[in-house]
């Protein structure tokens, strides 16, 4: 066997030892205290939103925006003076975005902005799957012509995934817009939203 098979069949077995390290490693991990306990709160308040309430006070920021997203979800309307105060006071960023979205969602139909507005921050990602979950598109059609630059490219994209016959007429004139990052957000929202229009949905 000359050197450079020895070398070869090194490196595979080095390959293959780190390969079966990394399974053993991630099937052998466990949850922390921590995680099990974020797990236990998170579930327990699936469904009841008395229990969700009572976990906006927790001192982990994860549960409290789980929390308000379980809220958001039920529409619990009953506690939406509740949800005000501890948005006023929340310094999170993520938990005070979750409680925006669950001030929405419960008739404060202002919020909505501020969910917006985070399009064009490190929450981007929270920011549009909550917009993803939105009733109609229609709600969202007054923010084209109150955002620009980034915050409005990411807007056209989030309604790519939600936006109607309607929409399609909105985000058209877009597509020639002197920005690129708008232009290429219209021009994508264009092509999918034509293409789920033309789709036969399932009965």
């Amino acid at each position: 066997m000359n050197k450079f098979t020895s070398a070869k069949l090194f490196a595979r077995i080095a390959l293959f030892s780190l390969v079966a390290l990394t399974s053993n490693f991630a099937q052998e991990r466990k949850p922390t205290p921590r995680e099990s306990a974020q797990d236990d709160a998170i579930e327990h308040a699936k469904g009841n939103a008395d229990v969700a309430a009572r976990q906006l006070t927790s001192p982990d920021p994860l549960v409290r925006q789980r929390a308000a997203e379980e809220l958001a979800r039920l529409a619990a309307a009953d506690k939406r003076k509740l949800v005000e105060g501890y948005r006023l006071q929340e310094k999170n960023e993520r938990v005070r975005l979750a409680l925006d979205w669950a001030l929405y969602r419960t008739g404060k139909s202002e919020a909505l902005f501020n969910v917006v507005r985070a399009l064009d921050s490190g929450r981007y990602n929270q920011a549009q799957s909550y917009l993803a979950q939105i009733d109609t598109p229609a709600s969202l059609h007054p923010f084209l012509t109150r955002v620009s630059g980034l915050t409005l490219a990411r807007l056209i994209e989030s309604l790519a995934r939600t936006g109607d016959a309607t929409t399609l007429d909105l985000v058209k004139p877009y597509t020639s817009s002197a920005d690129p990052k708008v232009a290429s957000a219209a021009r994508f929202a264009e092509r999918e939203i034509a293409h789920r229009l033309s789709t036969p949905q399932p009965e």
